[in-house]
């Protein structure tokens, strides 16, 4: 280092926190106040615990920054973004008791610390609430927006259920299961800031390509990661998709190379859940051996670009530039 300390050069949505920080702030406000309930304090309990886990605020941060970066000068933007958080809280705490995850965060989960029935019907409570803030904008554009990504989120996981554990399934299957699960709100967060910002056409759409192929990109990294990531870079255990028997990008990409030795063993683990003592190593070698990571890191670098082409039509802006740079850190992760 020569004596010179090291300049730390802050990721993308740290910069995108700072330059939102007013934004966030009401937002934030917004997210507590309407998350209270007078007569079921269970409710504020539960959606607190995840809420102030520490989570990035990414999908929230999306919204107010596609709005900004078009001009927006109002306050809707800030209830689009609570909206986008709680659409997220809601599926997080369904997913948990979908999945019986036991961490989500690095935390517990609320089904853990509370049971089954306070996940759901405080995600319940949250789905509401968002179509209360949604309403409250006046624009029946975004309400259709958000409305269509809250049924498209459903149909992903519901696609999830029965596409998990059926060797049959396919990479477009699992894109569609995606593009619900994940990519639906990522686009739907971006669109909307564009909306209610009164912008073209052309940048409604630029912003909703880039918030879907951002979303399918962070998903596949999510996907590579559980087979090789850190338990605190990534909130959760390693191999918990395995142990759920989720066929995930690289597993797709491993079944589809399987000589007969190796379909037998994605058979007995993931269809018929047989899972054993060195099961997870076993899937790992399998999954080197036919490069499946590697491959599906060449997706998740491909969607990211494509991201990053979609904002190559909007107004030179600083907003603009770390959207861009958000692009490449969620691949960065797995490079």
């Amino acid at each position: 280092m020569d004596g010179v300390a090291e300049t730390k050069v802050k990721a993308p949505h740290d910069r995108l926190a700072e330059w939102l920080a007013e934004d966030m702030a009401a937002v934030n406000a917004l997210i507590r106040a309407r998350m209270a309930s007078k007569h079921a304090p269970r409710i504020p309990e539960v959606t607190a615990h995840l809420v102030e886990a520490g989570g990035k605020r990414l999908r929230p941060m999306l919204t107010l920054a596609a709005a900004r970066l078009l001009g927006y000068q109002g306050s809707d933007h800030q209830k689009l973004a609570a909206t986008v958080e709680f659409i997220h809280t809601a599926t997080l705490l369904h997913d948990d008791v979908v999945d019986e995850s036991q961490r989500r965060r690095g935390r517990p989960t609320a089904n853990l610390l509370w049971d089954n029935k306070s996940s759901v019907l405080v995600g319940d409570y949250l789905f509401a609430r968002s179509f209360q803030l949604m309403v409250e904008t006046g624009s029946l554009r975004v309400l259709d927006i958000l409305a269509n990504a809250s049924a498209t989120i459903a149909e992903g996981e519901v696609l999830q259920l029965t596409a998990a554990q059926d060797l049959a399934t396919d990479e477009a299957i699992y894109l569609q299961v995606v593009r619900g699960k994940t990519a639906a709100l990522f686009s739907a967060a971006t669109e909307s800031g564009a909306v209610i910002s009164g912008a073209m056409d052309s940048q409604v759409k630029a912003l909703y390509d880039y918030g879907d192929a951002l979303g399918i990109a962070f998903q596949i990294v999510d996907d590579i990661l559980d087979y090789g990531g850190q338990d605190a870079v990534i909130g959760k255990n390693i191999g918990d998709d395995f142990r759920e028997r989720k066929l995930t990008l690289p597993v797709i990409k491993a079944v589809a190379k399987a000589d007969a030795e190796e379909r037998a063993f994605w058979i007995r683990t993931i269809e018929k859940g047989d899972q054993r003592e060195g099961d997870l190593e076993q899937a790992m070698a399998i999954l080197a051996r036919h490069g499946a990571i590697a491959a599906a890191r060449d997706e998740a670098l491909a969607w990211a670009e494509r991201a990053r082409q979609a904002m190559s039509s909007l107004p030179d802006h600083p907003l603009r530039q770390m959207l861009d740079d958000l692009a490449g850190y969620v691949v960065a992760r797995v490079l």
